[in-house]
């Protein structure tokens, strides 16, 4: 409908003469469908779309007020607006059909002249209404392209910040994607909403931030770490949640919980604040996870990438004492999806770099 001309009225009432005038009345304006008892009009109604239904209230079988209440009980017609017209003018029967869901309410014998401006009036709201919904659909979608958008660009900006951290490993790239998708796979695996586990999907990227207050010469070392130099490194929750803290965004809150607490253990024994079970953000027990499994695919500057099967056990290891249990649990459940995932991120990277080295 997007015009008052392609509206369509069915009108029901079982006197013909009645239904001739409202026809005459009508016709050259409205495409108009005819029921003179209300089983027809029910029928009608659910096999032909429609814009307004003038309905007579005394008729044999159903009467108008039973056509109107199952008229509302059925989802396909319960929105088709309903104007009775009958001969009945108590102030009682009028409240009645208002309550059963009628619009309106003419009182016969009628004015042609009354009925057309009713109907106007009617179908000119009721298109308006229709065309609000059109652009309530649009702006929805539209709403739903730029979140998307909004959201791909905060990973961008979230992943580039995760690389200022770490710009001196080489393998920082898909270090993070790996843990980003381990985080959404973990998340879905657990029973989390959509919405949340895509937000800490997102925001874990960056929970190494504080990384960049590490001297390099420390994060490059081969071999054991003084007492001194591990204090430094177990400095940078603290230092992240810093560069995080104070922001607006929902997300980066995300990043700024996840990055003060990613290092706190199931038992306690972590750091920076010792914290133990539900103490620890639900987002910091899924990246701890997914870092500490993906840290150890990983080559690092001590030592090399581990086989998948001992980081595997070593998470299954680690439930109830450095991990949330039923999030491991969680993990294993999604271990194939994980597995798969680690092994598209990394491809992924690799055709990004050698596209970046054939463009340059």
């Amino acid at each position: 409908m997007t015009n008052l001309r392609n509206c369509r009225i069915l009108l029901v009432d079982d006197s013909r003469t009645n239904i001739a005038m409202l026809v005459s009345a009508l016709e050259e304006d409205y495409k108009l469908g005819v029921a003179t008892d209300g089983e027809s009009a029910l029928d009608y109604a659910k096999t032909h779309p429609l814009d307004l239904i003038l309905l007579d209230v005394i008729m044999p079988g159903l009467d108008g007020f039973e056509v109107c209440r199952r008229l509302r009980q059925d989802p396909v017609t319960t929105n088709i607006p309903v104007i009775f017209i009958t001969a009945l003018g108590d102030a009682e029967d009028k409240t009645r059909g208002i309550e059963i869901g009628a619009v309106d309410y003419i009182t016969k014998p009628f004015d042609l002249a009354e009925v057309k401006a009713r109907v106007r009036t009617h179908l000119s709201l009721r298109l308006a209404q229709e065309a609000l919904k059109i652009q309530n659909v649009v702006l929805e979608v539209r709403v739903k392209e730029r979140t998307k958008e909004l959201r791909k660009n905060q990973q961008d900006l979230l992943l580039r910040l995760g690389l200022v951290a770490e710009f001196r490993d080489p393998s920082a790239t898909v270090h993070l994607r790996r843990i980003s998708a381990c985080a959404r796979l973990l998340g879905e695996a657990a029973g989390l909403a959509e919405e949340r586990y895509a937000t800490i999907s997102l925001a874990c990227i960056a929970h190494d931030v504080g990384m960049i207050a590490v001297p390099q010469e420390i994060l490059r070392s081969p071999g054991k770490l003084s007492r001194r130099d591990f204090d430094r490194v177990k400095s940078h929750p603290a230092v992240g949640a810093q560069l995080l803290s104070g922001s607006r965004s929902k997300l980066v809150r995300e990043a700024e919980t996840i990055a003060a607490s990613h290092h706190e253990r199931w038992d306690g024994s972590g750091y920076p604040r010792g914290l133990s079970k539900d103490s620890i953000p639900l987002s910091a027990r899924i990246t701890a996870i997914c870092d500490v499994f993906d840290s150890m695919i990983s080559e690092r500057p001590y030592r090399k990438a581990l086989p998948m099967e001992q980081a595997f056990e070593t998470i299954r290891g680690g439930a109830g004492t450095l991990f949330d249990p039923d999030l491991v649990r969680s993990f294993f459940q999604a271990q194939e999806k994980i597995v798969r995932a680690a092994a598209e991120e990394s491809v992924r990277t690799v055709e990004e770099k050698a596209e970046t080295t054939l463009r340059y």
